[in-house]
């Protein structure tokens, strides 16, 4: 694949393809700076929309709506954040993988993320980059740095997976590392841990009713910890990664 155009007002067409070459912040709106996601280097996206004012009698573009290829996320990035930091390409397909090499890439996601937690890091809502994440984006970027894409929130998460048991009772013969555990309300999904071994997880978690970053806890046990006990009242279901995000069959 070779990289054409550096992104410029000149080289902006809706519709078309660009890789970043920088890490950018994704935000809500085109007016909200609340952080929604982050793309790292190396992402590609799709041109969706922009927002522009008047200054002086001149059109400036400042934000535009795009589309993450690789998880269909939508989201604004600034433009001029943008500029000669994107290159244009002609085409995007997903990179996919089997179950069997999914499941082999387990220990890497693990390990991976075992290394980040050593790093000093905080809950960052909106977070994938690093050292600062949210609960998905944790788990999103793990995979993904594994060469799996898996949807970016933790509902679309849930959906996503193979749903493997909404009991906790009947959780331990049927848990595998890798496999995700999400935990909310009855109506919605809001947080998600990676399954390590025997009911322990990592996972990203606030500060209200959590660690304020990255931290192990464990599911199965009623005697454990202040957060470990509020997420544990609070879960949904596990579920597993048995393919890789493809807008294409959607």
């Amino acid at each position: 694949m070779t990289l054409g155009l550096p992104f410029t007002k000149a080289s902006f067409v809706l519709g078309t393809f660009w890789k970043l070459r920088i890490n950018l912040n994704g935000f809500k709106s085109e007016l909200s700076d609340e952080l929604v996601t982050q793309a790292c280097k190396g992402r590609s996206f799709q041109l969706v929309d922009f927002f522009k004012r008047d200054f002086l009698g001149k059109e400036i573009i400042e934000r535009v709506k795009v589309r993450l290829l690789e998880d269909d996320y939508i989201c604004w990035f600034k433009f001029s954040d943008l500029t000669n930091n994107a290159f244009r390409r002609n085409s995007w397909t997903p990179d996919l993988l089997t179950r069997d090499q999914i499941s082999s890439k387990i220990p890497q996601i693990l390990s991976w993320t075992e290394d980040v937690a050593k790093n000093s890091n905080e809950y960052l809502w909106g977070g994938t980059i690093g050292p600062d994440f949210d609960c998905s984006g944790l788990v999103q970027t793990a995979y993904a740095k594994a060469g799996i894409w898996i949807p970016r929130d933790a509902y679309q998460q849930e959906i996503f997976c193979k749903k493997l048991e909404l009991s906790i009772d009947s959780l331990p013969k049927k848990l595998l590392p890798g496999d995700l555990v999400f935990f909310g309300t009855l109506q919605k999904c809001t947080h998600v841990g990676l399954h390590i071994e025997n009911g322990f997880y990592w996972h990203s978690s606030g500060l209200e009713n959590g660690h304020n970053g990255i931290e192990m806890d464990e599911l199965l046990s009623s005697e454990i910890g202040t957060v470990a006990s509020f997420y544990r009242s609070k879960f949904r279901s596990v579920g597993r990664v048995i393919s890789c995000y493809d807008s294409m069959t959607l």
